[in-house]
Formats: C-alpha cells, structure tokens, sequence
C-alpha cells in the first residue's frame, strides 16, 4: 500500500491518511473486505503515531467505508459509499494529485482554484493564449 503523508502540509496527517484510503476504495485498489494494515503497523510504516493512524480508521469507520472487528481487524465494507465511474476515478486521482502540489508549493486553496480556472479559460479561448 502506497500513503504518502506530507509533513510540511497543513492538512493534519489523519485527514491526509483518510482522504488516500478513501480514494484508494473509491478507485477500487482497496477492494470491498480487504484487511487494511494494522493500526500500529501502518504507523510504524508512516512515521505516525498509533493513535493519528485510528483516528482515521475511525472517521472512515463513520463514513461507512471501513469496519472495525476487534482483533481481527479494520475492513472495507463489502459495498462502500464511494464507488467511482472510471473517469469518476481518474477525475479524483487528478484532483488529488493537483492538491498535493498546491501544498506542496505552500499555495492556498483559492490560490490554486484561481490557477485551474486560468488554466481551463486559456484552453477554450483562443485569445487568452496570446496574452
């Protein structure tokens, strides 16, 4: 399983697990009853604390996309809320790729909007590729 935490990010390290897991079921590389790691494994593996790597866990728990057995371990439910369309997948995979970068590159959100917007205007209209 491939998680890249940024620490430098200013999205806290729960919600940048939760958010990959999340699109790691959305886009089917995490299958309906597939065992995640365990909790102090994964931590371990990420440079986390246990308790950061549960609270993820747990809100992906309440979103009805994982669950907890006890000591058998967390599970994707057999039909999780986020099932994507290929190009569903493909869109998010790119939106997430593009946030990562605006982070990566310290800009805020509108920021990073503002150069979307730009971008998509400059491909539909002509003139504002000559300016």
């Amino acid at each position: 399983m491939r998680i890249w935490i940024d620490e430098s990010s200013r999205i806290p390290p729960y919600e940048q697990l939760r958010a990959q897991l999340r699109l790691m079921v959305s886009s089917g590389r995490l299958k309906p009853r597939e065992r995640l790691p365990p909790i102090r494994s994964l931590a371990a593996e990420l440079g986390l604390a246990p308790g950061t790597v549960a609270r993820a866990y747990r809100e992906l728990e309440w979103e009805g996309i994982m669950e907890g057995r006890g000591r058998a371990g967390t599970f994707v439910v057999d039909e999780p809320p986020v099932a994507f369309s290929v190009v569903e997948r493909q869109l998010a995979d790119a939106a997430e790729a593009f946030a990562a970068e605006a982070d990566r590159l310290g800009v805020g959100q509108q920021a990073a909007l503002s150069a979307l917007e730009t971008t998509f205007a400059s491909r539909t209209d002509p003139d504002l590729d000559s300016g």
